[in-house]
């Protein structure tokens, strides 16, 4: 994290004292892990817990910053500083004169930061915080070309599994403080009894908790149905497609499966759902893997095959193989991808065109249909884009694109009304009717996810789509304040940061819209180019209204969370919605206004397609 943020400071152009200082620091790191780790192994290995900050302190609840270290840590921790340290170097030479040099040793700092919260961490909360670090890393690591359409396209895709395997974590965490009334420390679950005991009296809450904490796996290590958007991720420079696609980021899913074995253990249903997600997986993805063109897409889905054998020795208890096998899948991968380029190079000495027609087959006609089938479904990835897309995003967005009349005045002045009388229901709440005060939650959390939504789908002024995201935050705050009893420095703790960076957004795309009066969200902008430095903060006002964790609207969205009820199904729906769609449209806003190629003729124009 120092590393990173003196790489902020750095001087663009100056590479050699950019890489001295990444290599300094990962190197640092990787030593003083290696250090550490033999004179843990010397000392019997115990396992370490520390709780090291408290940052937030309620009757019901309190949020602190826990580190954890036991051999599942050790392994990831080594192999993640070796592999960062041997690409951090290859990509000093690779990424030689290239313009956005600075910024990618910024962002593999920053990635590199998120991934060892993550495996250090030792509660759902600190883990969540690298969560979060990982996510935006790989969001700007994909789009690295920011000139190009398919990048920049390709980074909102991958973001939004990522942003979906956010939210089912965020709601592994939300059930979690229901079950245990407390923020339970990964330590603690490794207490058979305790998890045994609460597994009799709450297994609806075991079977949610357990549900949400594999898709977020399987979501995060790119597990059928979500294995389309790997390849897409290559989008990236190939070093970054090493350590993050190829080695450290697409393991995390396992390392999420290895942390909470012991929550899960006793719970067949759950482990025969893991090896089957894991058999499909195989299967889908080695066929893809054999018929792809492209050495980056076979890599991918060849690293897909592995992580579903090892999410399947996870459920069956072969910990120390999982890890072994993630070890040798880590380093394999990130060999290929490296090497990939050179290799292509040598080939094209050698190349040669030509057409072979096939022999022609014997056997059963419908066993060869069948076999035609599959390669047809290979070749077009099983459609597993296609499907995401229609079944998962597209539904969302056409309601969006349905809810164009919300900013028409009169449904403006609807809005307001409601939003008033849930104020005087807060303010007034003993002398209003009890259905009213259950009803009313519900209805403003509504309301704000379909201001949400038409933000989503908004393809006018990137103005409106920004103060519809602001205005659903009020919403959602009411609808929370009235639900439950909520403290002023809870509210403060999520309002402050979020308004803030709501009305520094707003502040910098006015700046963009005195530049030529457009910035329309059909298509691209690319004014990075002509203001970096207000791109750079428009970013960061974007990251502080998600809640990303360098503002309090982090804390704040936990505590949202914790004050919706076990069973209120509808608001937590809502409000989860929201908190999804959120992310996405702020982050669709920052790409379209200020990626992409430049719509002005005299900057250089990239190809629509790479």
């Amino acid at each position: 994290m120092a590393g990173f943020l003196v790489s902020l400071l750095m001087p663009r152009k100056k590479e050699k004292l950019i890489s001295t200082l990444v290599l300094g620091a990962v190197g640092f790191h990787l030593a003083a892990i290696i250090c550490f780790s033999l004179y843990w192994l010397m000392n019997d290995h115990p396992v370490l817990d520390t709780m090291l900050i408290t940052l937030f302190t309620t009757p019901e609840l309190e949020i602190f910053i826990d580190f954890y270290f036991d051999k599942v840590t050790a392994v990831y921790a080594v192999i993640g500083a070796a592999i960062t340290f041997l690409v951090a170097v290859f990509s000093r030479y690779y990424l030689h004169r290239e313009e956005g040099f600075k910024r990618f040793f910024s962002s593999l700092l920053l990635f590199y930061t998120g991934y060892n919260i993550i495996i250090f961490s030792g509660n759902f909360e600190t883990l969540f915080i690298g969560w979060e670090f990982l996510g935006i890393s790989s969001f700007l690591l994909i789009a690295f070309y920011r000139d190009r359409f398919l990048p920049v396209k390709n980074g909102m895709k991958v973001i939004s599994i990522y942003r979906l395997s956010d939210i089912c974590l965020l709601l592994a965490m939300w059930l979690s403080h229901h079950l245990w009334h407390e923020n339970i420390t990964f330590i603690k679950l490794n207490d058979v009894a305790l998890v045994a005991a609460k597994l009799q009296e709450h297994s609806l809450l075991f079977a949610g908790i357990s549900i949400m904490l594999l898709i977020a796996a399987a979501a995060k290590s790119a597990q059928f149905p979500f294995s389309s958007w790997l390849p897409r991720a290559m989008e990236g420079p190939t070093s970054s497609s090493a350590i993050f696609y190829g080695s450290l980021s697409v393991h995390i899913g396992v390392f999420l499966l290895l942390r909470t074995y012991p929550f899960w253990v006793n719970a067949p249903a759950i482990k025969v759902t893991i090896i089957i997600l894991g058999l499909i997986t195989i299967l889908i993805a080695n066929s893809i893997a054999r018929v792809q063109s492209s050495v980056k897409t076979q890599i991918a889905y060849s690293s897909i095959v592995q992580i579903g054998i090892i999410f399947i020795e996870v459920a069956l208890g072969f910990h120390t193989l999982a890890l072994i096998h993630f070890t040798g899948n880590a380093f394999l991968r990130t060999y290929q991808l490296l090497v990939s380029p050179s290799v292509l190079s040598y080939l094209t000495h050698d190349q040669f065109y030509h057409f072979d027609p096939a022999k022609n087959k014997t056997g059963r006609a419908s066993l060869n249909r069948i076999s035609n089938s599959l390669y047809i479904l290979s070749i077009k990835e099983w459609n597993l884009d296609g499907f995401l897309y229609r079944y998962l995003w597209s539904p969302f967005k056409w309601i969006g694109k349905q809810l164009h009349f919300l900013t028409n005045r009169p449904f403006i002045i609807f809005f307001v009304a409601v939003y008033l009388l849930g104020l005087y229901c807060f303010f007034f709440s003993d002398s209003m009717p009890v259905f009213l005060n259950n009803f009313l939650p519900v209805v403003l959390s509504l309301a704000g996810s379909l201001l949400v939504l038409r933000a989503f789908a908004e393809r006018g002024d990137a103005r409106k789509a920004w103060l519809l995201v602001f205005a659903s935050q009020f919403f959602i705050v009411l609808s929370i304040l009235l639900n439950d009893h909520v403290g002023i420095d809870e509210l403060i703790t999520f309002a402050g940061g979020s308004m803030l960076s709501a009305i520094a957004g707003y502040l910098c795309l006015n700046k963009v819209y005195a530049i030529d009066n457009d910035i329309t969200l059909d298509g691209y902008h690319g004014y990075t180019y002509e203001k970096p430095t207000l791109g750079f903060i428009f970013l960061l006002s974007c990251l502080g209204l998600l809640g990303f964790p360098i503002t309090p609207t982090f804390i704040g969205v936990d505590l949202l969370f914790s004050h919706i009820h076990e069973k209120q199904y509808a608001l937590i729906a809502f409000t989860s919605i929201s908190f999804v769609f959120i992310e996405l449209s702020v982050l669709r806003i920052y790409s379209r206004v200020f990626m992409g190629q430049h719509k002005k003729a005299h900057h250089a124009i990239a190809y629509r397609s790479s």
